[in-house]
């Protein structure tokens, strides 16, 4: 799979976003992605480890890789856009 295909599937990035404080477990990104079933949560994070973005910790959480990790810095400039354009809809 292509990295934007990857990337552009339904709750991908958010996975990612959630992920760059540090290991998650699979309930807390249950509960920061309101509306994210579980089923469609381990098929992201199998998606997400399978192109070497999120691995699995010995305490069943996950976490970002290096790669993963640079990634997240990539979208750091993206979320601030995304910030300053919900400030303008709210003016």
């Amino acid at each position: 799979m292509a990295a934007m295909d990857l990337l552009g599937r339904r709750w991908a990035l958010r996975v990612l976003w959630e992920l760059r404080a540090g290991p998650t477990g699979a309930r807390s990104l249950l509960a920061k992605c309101e509306g994210l079933s579980s089923s469609v949560l381990y098929e992201r994070l199998r998606d997400l480890a399978d192109a070497a973005l999120v691995v699995q910790v010995d305490n069943g959480g996950y976490e970002l890789t290096e790669l993963g990790r640079e990634l997240g810095t990539s979208l750091q400039p993206l979320d601030a856009w995304a910030r300053r354009w919900s400030n303008t809809l709210d003016s």
